[in-house]
């Protein structure tokens, strides 16, 4: 492998994660739902699934290195813009309190999980450089399980919040992948 593929992937995942350095809003919710931290194990376990291959004697075509860093910038600009939007109901399990918003401005007005499609880039931008087609393709269906687990958790908890305001909403803007609802 490259050096500079590795390089890629270290600035690109920093640059996406450091965003969620800053505080996490831990206060009591009055609707929380742990069923989401399934989801978060199977994305968990499909990030891992992307490290099995011998990727240290892979050696990645221009265009898959292209590819690569294209997402590992759309996962920072994602995760930067959407942790910015959130503000303080940041939160590290599905819940909603009673001072929640509905948030709808910045990554918000185009996808309703921003967070999610940041992971789902950074996980991609990942694996294009380092993981066999085979090993990919499992890890994705995983992942995108783990996610939908986590969305509809999320999407559940905030309809029953905000009701008719948050129905509009998801039928106006996608989950997590632009154009797919």
């Amino acid at each position: 492998m490259p050096v500079y593929v590795y390089v890629i992937l270290a600035v690109g995942w920093l640059l996406w994660f450091v965003p969620f350095f800053r505080k996490w809003n831990m206060s009591e919710t009055r609707t929380r739902d742990r069923r989401s931290r399934w989801g978060l194990l199977l994305q968990v376990v499909a990030y891992v699934l992307l490290w099995q291959g011998r990727f240290w004697l892979m050696h990645p075509t221009l265009w898959r290195v292209t590819l690569s860093a294209v997402l590992m910038a759309l996962a920072a600009l994602l995760s930067w813009t959407a942790t910015k939007a959130l503000g303080k109901q940041l939160r590290f399990v599905a819940a909603v309190g009673d001072d929640h918003e509905l948030i709808r401005t910045g990554p918000y007005a185009v996808i309703r999980h921003p967070i999610y499609a940041s992971m789902l880039a950074v996980f991609l931008g990942t694996g294009v450089v380092l993981t066999p087609t085979v090993l990919l393709l499992l890890a994705t269906v995983l992942f995108l399980i783990g996610t939908e687990i986590r969305v509809r958790t999320e999407d559940h908890l905030l309809a029953s919040h905000f009701g008719g305001q948050f129905d509009a909403y998801r039928q106006s803007v996608p989950a997590y992948i632009p154009l797919i609802r």
